[in-house]
């Protein structure tokens, strides 16, 4: 077996639907401060709503924290209203894109191949996608865990998609907001099942109720290379706190 290239682990802030320019652009300030004071032993990206992109941006300047967008338009333009592309993305200094996270696929009724159209076109842009992966709590009592996520895998990337430029985040659905997440050996035996269908560069991520008390755990798991954190990410002291149980 290839050992695999030492990488420093990711984690990336979710947003979501939540913070207006005031509160946004206070908590990227108090994170590029937090930077400066001690570096990361991580990389570090936040991904707020596609309103606050350009002021949280502004904010990050100058600091080692990447800017990411929540998602993008398959098409570079045209009449998609209320859309953004990924060329946009990249305009406004993104360097991440969240793309198929189930709140997508659930809400928007995206599929396997609606997320593979937009990572290609996220790769077109020179985004880096952060692919979301994971089964419902019925799926999962169903033992049907791996299936799902090898359908996933297969049916949202591209098969020619490099592996130093992909990171897959799995995220069990019935983890995401509800305090609950799965044993460390099921997070194991999930990373490793992924990791067996993907390049070594590529970079895997756990998330899903992902909070201080449980990040260094979750992240000394094997082929854990980092964190998708959702509601932690929106309390500043918080997210530092995840970011510094990768060291």
């Amino acid at each position: 077996m290839l050992k695999r290239p030492r990488m420093r682990k990711l984690v990336a802030g979710n947003w979501k639907m939540n913070g207006l320019r005031a509160d946004g652009v206070a908590l990227a300030r108090d994170l590029a401060g937090r930077v400066g004071a001690v570096p990361p032993p991580c990389e570090i990206a936040i991904c707020p709503p596609a309103t606050l992109l350009i002021p949280v941006g502004e904010a990050l300047a100058g600091s080692v924290i990447m800017l990411g967008a929540q998602d993008c338009h398959a098409a570079e333009m045209g009449a998609h209203t209320g859309d953004l592309s990924a060329t946009m993305l990249r305009d406004a200094g993104c360097r991440y894109v969240i793309l198929g996270h189930s709140e997508r696929r659930a809400d928007h009724h995206e599929t396997d191949s609606d997320v593979r159209a937009k990572v290609a076109a996220a790769r077109q842009a020179r985004l880096v996608p952060i692919v979301c992966i994971g089964e419902t709590q019925d799926e999962r009592a169903a033992g049907k865990t791996l299936d799902i996520i090898s359908r996933q895998i297969k049916g949202s990337l591209p098969p020619d998609l490099p592996g130093a430029d992909l990171v897959v985040a799995y995220e069990p659905v019935w983890a995401i907001g509800s305090g609950r997440t799965p044993t460390v050996a099921e997070v194991a035996d999930v990373h490793a099942h992924i990791r067996r269908t993907l390049s070594a560069e590529a970079r895997i991520l756990y998330g899903g109720s992902v909070k201080p008390a449980n990040a260094k755990e979750l992240m000394a798991v094997a082929n854990v290379d980092g964190a998708l954190v959702g509601g932690a990410s929106l309390v500043a002291a918080q997210f530092w706190a995840i970011a510094e149980a990768c060291g």
